[in-house]
C-alpha cells in the first residue's frame, strides 16, 4: 500500500478545539502529513501558542462555536479568503460531571448547544462548500458515553449519542455529494487532568483498567493516528462508521 494514501498534501483541514489535548495532537499529525491546518477555539492566546508549536503550516481563527448564530458568517469569512476546506474535524466539546437529579435545564442546554447544535451548524456550512466541489471528509469526535452508560454525565452522553446518530444520517445523505463523514470514540486518554481525576478516585481507576483489556490509558497521538486514517484517502471507501480507539474498553468486561 502506498504511503501517499495517508498523505494530506495540498489539503486544508479545520480542527475545532485544536489548541490543546486531542485536538492539538490531531492538528500536529495532519501538519506532519502535509496539510494546512486551521485550528479554532475561543482562547486566542492558547491558539497562538499552539500555532507556534505546529509551525508554518498552521494558522488559527478565534470563534465561540457554541454560538450557532455566528457560524454562517465565520465559514463565509474563510471562504472569502479563497480557502477551500477539504477536511473538518469536530473535536471541540464541553462536559459537566453532575448528578442528573441536580442538572438544571440551563446546564443541560449549554452542553447540547455546544456539543450538538454548534457541531451541526458548522458541519452544514462547511459541507455546502464540499458539496459544491464534490469532495470532502468530516470527522466527529464522539465518546465512550455514547456507547454505554456512564453516571453523572447525562447531558454530555445525550449530546454525544446524538452526534453518533447524526454522523450515520449525514453519511447517507451526503455520500452522493462526495462527502465522507465518520466519527471516532476515544477511550480513556492520558493527560495530567485524567491522571489526577483517576488518582483521586481509586475505585473508578480500578474499574477503568479492569475493563480495558490492553491495561493502560491511550495517548493523544494514538487518537490522532486514527483520525489521520479516517480523513485520508486510505479510508476512501469508509463512511458512517464510529471507530472506538479505546484499548478494547468498549468490548471489555
Amino acid at each position: 500500500m502506498s504511503s501517499d494514501l495517508f498523505s494530506l498534501r495540498d489539503k486544508t483541514a479545520l480542527i475545532t478545539g485544536g489548541g490543546t489535548g486531542i485536538g492539538f495532537a490531531i492538528a500536529q499529525a495532519f501538519c506532519e502529513a502535509g496539510a494546512h491546518v486551521i485550528i479554532v477555539g475561543r482562547r486566542e492566546d492558547v491558539l497562538q501558542q499552539a500555532c507556534e508549536k505546529l509551525g508554518k503550516s498552521a494558522s488559527y481563527r478565534a470563534c465561540d462555536l457554541s454560538r450557532a448564530e455566528v457560524i454562517v458568517d465565520f465559514i463565509a469569512g474563510i471562504e472569502k479568503e479563497g480557502i477551500a476546506l477539504d477536511i473538518l474535524v469536530n473535536n471541540a466539546g464541553i462536559n459537566a460531571k453532575k448528578s442528573a437529579l441536580e442538572v438544571t435545564n440551563e446546564e443541560f442546554d449549554r452542553i447540547i448547544q455546544t456539543n450538538l447544535v454548534g457541531l451541526f451548524a458548522l458541519s452544514r456550512e462547511v459541507a455546502r462548500g464540499m458539496a459544491a466541489r464534490g469532495k470532502g471528509s468530516i470527522l466527529n469526535i464522539t465518546s465512550m458515553a455514547a456507547m454505554y452508560g456512564l453516571p453523572k454525565v447525562a447531558a454530555y452522553a445525550a449530546s454525544k449519542s446524538a452526534v453518533l446518530g447524526m454522523t450515520r444520517t449525514l453519511a447517507v445523505e451526503w455520500a452522493p455529494n462526495g462527502i465522507r463523514i465518520n466519527s471516532l470514540a476515544p477511550g480513556f486518554i492520558f493527560s495530567e487532568m485524567t491522571t489526577k481525576a483517576l488518582d483521586s478516585d481509586p475505585d473508578r481507576k480500578r474499574r477503568v483498567f479492569d475493563r480495558t483489556p490492553m491495561g493502560r490509558m491511550g495517548q493523544a497521538s494514538e487518537i490522532a493516528s486514527a483520525a489521520l486514517f479516517l480523513c485520508s484517502d486510505a479510508a476512501s471507501f469508509v463512511t458512517g462508521v464510529n471507530l472506538p480507539v479505546d484499548g478494547g474498553n468498549s468490548v471489555g468486561f
